[in-house]
């Protein structure tokens, strides 16, 4: 008895990553093997930077933070730890939202936790 292979789904599978892969340079979007490996290698990337870029706005929110609080004569530790020791719930990114686009409101905001 001839074997039978599932043409189907073989071809269903292979212009799924031909079809992730357009857009690629070259072979990398024509021949299968070629795009199998950068479209796998493209998802590691997007795998790794959907961590990396959490890290990255808190690194920014926290740079906006102290900026801000260090013209109010506060560093941004202190701010952090006050508004912890006061029960205030406002998170690095609404704090960081305060500091570019209301500057009088997260003033108020280090005025009352400095008391």
């Amino acid at each position: 008895m001839p074997r039978s292979v599932n043409a189907v789904a073989s071809r269903k599978r292979r212009k799924k990553i031909l079809k992730m892969a357009s857009g690629y340079w070259g072979a990398r979007s024509k021949v299968y093997t070629v795009a199998k490996n950068a479209v796998e290698k493209g998802l590691n990337y997007a795998y790794r930077d959907r961590k990396a870029k959490k890290r990255a706005f808190r690194r920014l929110w926290i740079a906006r933070i102290n900026a801000e609080a260090r013209q109010h004569g506060m560093s941004y530790s202190r701010l952090i730890h006050q508004l912890s020791e006061n029960n205030v719930d406002l998170n690095r990114k609404v704090l960081a939202d305060l500091a570019m686009n209301n500057p009088e409101t997260f003033k108020a905001v280090v005025e009352s936790v400095k008391k």
